[in-house]
């Protein structure tokens, strides 16, 4: 039964009927979290669920699930999910994928007549990208209970758009108490989002476990002065002072390679005048690594850092610890599900620790978890030409059910 075979034609046709919401010009998708076309994407997917015979939920955060009953129903469902939120500039296949191929795990299911013992869904989660409303992962961080849901309502956009108020707006606050929704077991296809299988010609990436990361959001503040009359010797520049930090970071990244990760991926120049020497400078940091005392000995070295800089540069830096979690393994009875797939499959496959946050990170707290990957074209991706091929979204889909089908059918 584990071997039924996916329609890939269909699973392509929904990915590319999706990819029509919010397309841009450059062939990727617009869909930030809240706005009118994440609300149309969530419509369209919503219907595809109910035309399969789902009975679809939605949580209080907007987590959307679609429930395909099983012979006991008393049984917590075997979970399948990712997000149909965007980056600005994104591609057609981060997150959107694990949505869709979760619902083509349950078209397949349908066309087969296949009763699983457990109830099968799949979960749509709000705002795992962190674009539009900040942190990321907020819908599976708030029913894992990593996040406060009434912290998260009140976060607002760089409009100052409230989060809860745009939920409200696109229709998709839902009744359910979030967190209050059992979980049996979670598996997420992803794109890998960088280009370890492509170069290894593998098709199917066994995710053992998440990096942990550690953001921050670092304020320096020195002096504006004019540019013209102030002698070099006695400026106060906090741009001078956040470009070294911007190089310590990559300093440290590549300190604990191969495994590190460091990125300052956003900065802000006040008064961000031609003739002003900079004030103040805002920028985010973001450090990775799968093991957590390296994660932790990166963080110290780029706090020693700073306070050594500020006194150097006679400025003041203020440092915000913003999001934080540790490396997070995947359950190993998961993990083998996942590889036990791709060999009934046929298919080239290793082990691979993911790189990015993903909803599976948060839901390794509270259910059984596991993650499979796809090659993505050149590793490309939060990028409008992020590109997998039908092929691979196929057999990511087929280990998929294969995984689903075999944790649905266990006993207790």
């Amino acid at each position: 039964m584990t071997n039924i075979p996916i329609n890939a034609d269909r699973l392509w046709a929904s990915l590319m009927e999706m990819a029509k919401i919010g397309a841009t010009k450059k062939g990727g998708n617009c869909r930030l979290t809240l706005t009118d076309l994440d609300k149309q994407g969530r419509d369209l997917f919503v219907r595809w669920c109910e035309e399969a015979g789902c009975a679809v939920s939605v949580d209080g955060i907007g987590n959307i699930f679609a429930r395909r009953p099983g012979r006991d129903n008393a049984k917590a469902p075997v979970m399948m999910g990712s997000h149909l939120d965007t980056q600005p500039t994104g591609g057609r296949f981060d997150g959107v994928l694990g949505v869709l191929a979760g619902l083509e795990a349950i078209r397949t299911l349908n066309d087969h007549d296949v009763e699983t013992e457990a109830p099968v869904e799949v979960a749509c989660w709000t705002n795992e990208e962190g674009s539009r409303f900040s942190p990321a992962m907020m819908g599976s961080g708030v029913f894992t209970g990593v996040f406060e849901a009434d912290d998260i309502k009140a976060r607002t956009d760089i409009d100052g758009l409230v989060f809860g108020e745009e939920l409200e707006r696109i229709g998709y606050a839902g009744d359910q108490t979030p967190g209050k929704h059992p979980v049996g077991a979670y598996f997420e296809l992803h794109i890998e989002q960088g280009p370890i299988l492509e170069a290894e010609e593998k098709t199917i990436g066994i995710v053992t476990a998440a990096q942990g990361q550690r953001w921050h959001e670092i304020t320096v503040t020195g002096q504006e002065s004019h540019a013209g009359p102030t002698p070099m010797p006695r400026r106060r520049d906090a741009l001078v002072t956040a470009s070294k930090i911007v190089q310590e970071m990559n300093r440290i990244g590549h300190h604990h390679a191969p495994h590190a990760c460091a990125t300052v991926g956003s900065m802000l120049v006040s008064p961000n005048s031609r003739n002003v020497i900079p004030g103040s400078v805002f920028l985010t940091t973001d450090l990775r690594h799968p093991v957590d005392e390296t994660l932790s000995e990166m963080d110290a070295t780029l706090k020693t850092f700073c306070a050594a800089i500020a006194e150097q540069d006679r400025v003041t830096i203020d440092i915000v610890d913003f999001w934080y979690f540790p490396p997070t393994p995947f359950e190993d009875a998961c993990v083998e599900a996942v590889r036990e797939g791709a060999k009934a499959a046929g298919y080239e496959h290793m082990d691979i620790v993911s790189g990015a946050g993903h909803d599976a990170v948060y839901l390794a707290d509270v259910a059984p978890t596991g993650m499979i990957f796809i090659p993505c074209e050149d590793g490309i991706s939060h990028n409008e030409i992020e590109n997998a091929t039908p092929a691979d979204c196929a057999a990511g889909c087929q280990v998929l059910l294969h995984a689903v089908l075999e944790r649905a059918e266990q006993p207790g």
